[in-house]
């Protein structure tokens, strides 16, 4: 019998049946049924969320922390059912699904911690006989928008920093991936959140993002997702005067230099490009390599390729999983075909697979003989596809490397700690990776990049509490 999820509304489970959730494994398989709400649900939710914001805001660290830590605790002991429905929604391998889980209960640890450490700070004024005081506040309703690609992770590094900072919720999740979502907010809502500080609205981005983004109620809004819509999240907030956080594409480079252990970009380039099926922010699109090492990286990347098991998420042997939808395939069958009448040559595969099950497999894609000025080195495929572009040098390989409309993160394999350290400072990358995949972060230290994709404060760690609070300085006189 199909499971019927609905959205969370001022503390009650409402809705009916507006969606159903596919298995890319498995079309044949339908993970559930899903409630979609509608213009009116989303400005019940934004309602609920203002009306719960003046008790959250001002309830003690204490209470936060339990339901917060009993979060983390629950997300923590049921990490392998979790990633197992999480690998069966989105498509990512039964591990990649169980580490994901884990780090969004490391994350609702993290800020369960915060909790307890948030302070202030007291100085003298330049007035004899007045004291002055900064804090920080949360800063009300926070509209939170996520992607398909992190079902779990994405929404635990916005909603816990969000409530730990003593905000209320209105989450819109991806449709392509509610029962991740819906795990999270239903255990949340059972850790103990008073009704209406977390409110879960499933539905199309059209209809509910856009009552968000209507709505003058909503004080903040962090998005994550393509550059078209985040454009328009910025346009409609600042018509609203609203604080508004970012996170967007990514065409982020691999540098190989001559120097670099070749098992060790190999295996970077691999993990970065391919993993999670390239349906990463951070992947490694664009690999980069100088003209000595050339020919043997490629080689080595065809060997590694062809080993790849690509199948079933849940299948334990799976190293790549099926992209995630139709729509997602067809984009990169489209950009493979574009990269080839670009002049690029297609070195390694590229090709629909068929498997035991009807899913969306493709083998992963390797262009060799690409420039800069493809458009398959200058859009986001989002997909397990990557281009070799072949430079003479360090200095080459950094100019290419930083021309580019995005700058989330960036990679080097070398065994120079001069080139290292000059492509850490010269990078024009919010993250920076020596010898380690561009894809692949700490859950305790900041996320985001520059340029076109990220706007507003950093995501994640410490650094959460500069979107999550506003400041307020108070002054005194003593008298």
């Amino acid at each position: 019998m199909t499971v019927l999820r609905k959205n969370l509304i001022d503390g009650e489970w409402l809705g009916e049946a507006g969606s159903r959730n596919i298995n890319p494994s498995n079309t044949n398989d339908v993970v559930g049924e899903y409630a979609s709400a509608g213009p009116e649900e989303a400005k019940q939710a934004i309602a609920a969320a203002k009306a719960a914001f003046p008790g959250w805001s001002r309830s003690g660290p204490l209470a936060r922390h339990a339901v917060l830590k009993k979060t983390s605790d629950e997300i923590m002991a049921r990490k392998d059912d979790i990633g197992r429905s999480l690998a069966r929604e989105e498509g990512k391998t039964l591990a990649e699904g169980v580490g994901e889980t884990i780090r969004a209960a490391q994350i609702f640890d993290f800020f369960a911690g915060e909790t307890l450490r948030l302070s202030g700070e007291m100085v003298p004024s330049v007035r004899p006989g007045v004291g002055v005081e900064m804090t920080r506040e949360g800063v009300g309703v926070v509209g939170i928008i996520t992607p398909w690609n992190f079902p779990i992770a994405i929404p635990a590094w916005k909603i816990a920093p969000a409530l730990a900072y003593g905000n209320t919720i209105v989450f819109k999740p991806a449709e392509l991936v509610p029962e991740s979502a819906w795990t999270i907010v239903d255990i949340l809502h059972r850790a103990g959140l008073p009704k209406g500080v977390l409110n879960l609205v499933m539905g199309k981005g059209s209809v509910v993002g856009q009552a968000m983004l209507d709505s003058p109620d909503v004080n903040a809004i962090s998005f994550t997702g393509s550059v078209g819509t985040g454009k328009r999240v910025a346009a409609a907030s600042v018509e609203h005067m609203r604080k508004f956080q970012l996170e967007m594409g990514g065409k982020n480079p691999l540098v190989v230099l001559d120097d670099a252990d070749l098992a060790v970009a190999v295996d970077c380039a691999v993990n970065g490009a391919y993993f999670s099926t390239g349906q990463r922010c951070t992947a490694s699109s664009r690999l980069i390599v100088t003209a000595g090492i050339h020919d043997r990286f490629v080689d080595a990347m065809k060997e590694r390729l062809d080993k790849l098991v690509i199948g079933d998420a849940l299948d334990a042997k799976t190293q790549i999983g099926p992209v995630v939808d139709q729509t997602q395939l067809k984009q990169d069958e489209d950009y493979i075909a574009i990269g080839r009448q670009e002049g690029a040559e297609l070195a390694f595969g590229g090709e629909r697979l068929e498997r035991e099950t009807p899913g969306f497999y493709l083998r992963p894609a390797l262009f060799t003989g690409a420039t800069n000025a493809m458009r398959i080195s200058r859009e986001e495929i989002f997909g397990p596809v990557a281009n070799v572009i072949r430079v003479k040098d360090y200095d080459e390989a950094l100019t290419v490397a930083n021309d580019t409309p995005f700058g989330l993160t960036s990679g080097i394999c070398t065994t120079s700690l001069k080139h290292a350290t000059h492509f850490k400072r010269n990078s024009e990358a919010g993250m920076v990776m020596v010898n380690l995949p561009t894809a692949g972060v700490d859950f305790h230290v900041p996320f985001g990049g520059r340029k076109g994709s990220s706007y507003g404060p950093r995501e994640q760690g410490r650094y959460a509490v500069e979107f999550y609070t506003t400041v307020k300085t108070a002054y005194t006189f003593a008298g």
